[in-house]
């Protein structure tokens, strides 16, 4: 989706800390700052990285218009900013994870170097662009993986934070595993499959549930889904269907028999439906569920030996209901200094809130098998290790932990040069499917819905030193 025009999807403090930095001539200072996140929501292992397209297309687009220009006038900022804004473009070089990758807290997920001015004003857009889409993917990965392998359709516009949300979160449970949507400008955009029934309506516009379920599969007689919970399903839906189903077969019209549950015991009259569907010689009936749906309800109704195949998500998937934002930050890590950088960290009480100083490359090292083993988090231009591996805790500075790992892979890949999109943008396809081979490649520990395995982010030696050198000219080990 195109972001042009957007230079104001910002904060004001972005705007007026850019004045003070042209003011005091401190624009065009290097700086590097990191995206990352600190925790992931309850219960996950593991979050999918997704909204990559929105912040190279912003970057690729990105310049003030006379309107926006005009604006900044009337909000207090003076005549010569502004001519310097007339011309300002996003000359920053950025390195980032690929889309559809499996990523864990702490680690840089976005890497941007660059004019003070030109990293700073990117913080508000690429922190919106990231996190909602990332939180999306990560919570269909999650909904796919309970579903045991049915298909997940995505059915969340309705209840969507607003147009660009409900578009943005198709793409990104896309990305997750879903396998289509009910958003059909989510369709003509991304080219996603786009799914759909009938609702309510539909039977209570007819004189009957009989002639409701007749009249749609004549118009729609591809694979036709019928809805059968508008009055009582168990007496009037589900039989109902059935008859129909049987009388389009006669008729010479090999149908799969088919509905949709979108209330009740789902478990209970997706048994009814199925023995009555089975009984009437329809082998391989598709029962789609839907209402409120979510991982937990869904593991719940396979433990029950429910008999739907096929699950429409909405409210719970598109807001992320249970932990509705992803707390990603973006943070200064290094200033250079003439030809050299120098590292930045910003102290806190709360530990976990300090950063990692440094400009940073993860390292993934991998088990024989594919599977992801650690992350490790280099400085720029370290040496990486193979075979035995040294590492220390993020926190616990002094704690050295080994593993035995073949070579790493490092995960930033430069995607923009002095504000010039590198590589053609990924097909949505391709990062869908580097998305799956990722789920895949994960243990089942760190993809369990309860009480994952932690996934192991370490710093690499020379991390660790500049780490502890920083906090201890800071006097934080002395502290009490």
């Amino acid at each position: 989706m195109e972001r042009k025009d957007m230079a104001l999807l910002t904060d004001f403090y972005e705007l007026t800390m850019m004045y003070g930095f042209w003011k005091k001539g401190r624009e065009n200072r290097r700086v590097c700052f990191e995206y990352f996140f600190r925790e992931l929501p309850p219960h996950n292992g593991f979050a999918l990285f997704a909204g990559l397209d929105q912040v190279l297309a912003f970057i690729n687009n990105f310049s003030f218009t006379d309107e926006d220009l005009r604006y900044l006038r009337q909000v207090g900022l003076p005549d010569e900013f502004l001519a310097y804004l007339r011309s300002f473009r996003l000359e920053i070089d950025l390195w980032a994870v690929p889309e559809g990758t499996v990523v864990f807290p702490y680690e840089p997920l976005v890497r941007v170097e660059g004019p003070l001015a030109s990293a700073q004003l990117l913080e508000a857009f690429l922190l919106n662009a990231l996190n909602y889409p990332t939180l999306v993917a990560t919570k269909a990965a999650r909904i796919c993986y309970a579903a045991e392998g049915d298909p997940v359709l995505e059915f969340g516009l309705r209840r969507a934070q607003g147009p660009d949300g409900g578009v943005t979160g198709s793409r990104a449970a896309y990305i997750g595993g879903c396998v289509g949507t009910s958003n059909a400008l989510a369709g003509q955009i991304y080219g996603i499959p786009v799914k759909g029934t009938h609702a309510h309506s539909w039977v209570m516009s007819f004189d009957s549930e009989l002639e409701a379920f007749r009249a749609y599969i004549e118009i729609f007689p591809e694979n036709p889904v019928l809805l059968v919970d508008t009055y009582d399903p168990l007496t009037s839906g589900i039989p109902n269907a059935v008859k129909v189903f049987k009388e389009f077969r006669e008729k010479g019209l090999p149908l799969r028999g088919a509905i949709r549950l979108d209330s009740g015991d789902l478990a209970k009259l997706s048994k009814e439906a199925w023995r009555l569907f089975r009984e009437a010689g329809f082998e391989d009936p598709l029962i789609v569920a839907s209402n409120e749906l979510e991982e937990d309800l869904i593991a719940d109704l396979k433990r029950q030996q429910a008999k739907v195949n096929s699950w429409g998500v909405g409210t719970h998937l598109i807001t992320a209901r249970d932990h509705p934002a992803l707390g990603g930050v973006y943070k200064i890590v290094a200033v250079q200094n003439g030809q050299a950088w120098e590292p930045k960290i910003k102290i806190s009480g709360n530990i976990s809130k300090i950063t990692d100083p440094g400009r940073k490359q993860v390292v993934r090292y991998y088990l024989p098998s594919g599977a992801p083993l650690a992350d490790v988090l280099y400085l720029e231009n370290e040496a990486i290790q193979t075979g035995e591996v040294r590492a220390y805790d993020r926190e616990n500075l002094f704690k050295e932990e080994r593993f035995a790992a073949g070579s790493g892979k490092p995960l930033l890949q430069k995607l923009v040069e002095k504000g010039k999109v590198l590589p053609p943008p990924e097909s949505l396809e391709a990062v869908r499917e580097r998305a799956l081979a990722n789920l895949a490649a994960l243990p089942g520990e760190y993809r369990r819905l309860r009480y994952p395995q932690t996934y192991s982010v370490l710093l690499s030696p020379g991390a660790a030193n500049v780490k502890r050198e920083l906090l201890t000219e800071a006097g934080f080990f002395g502290r009490r």
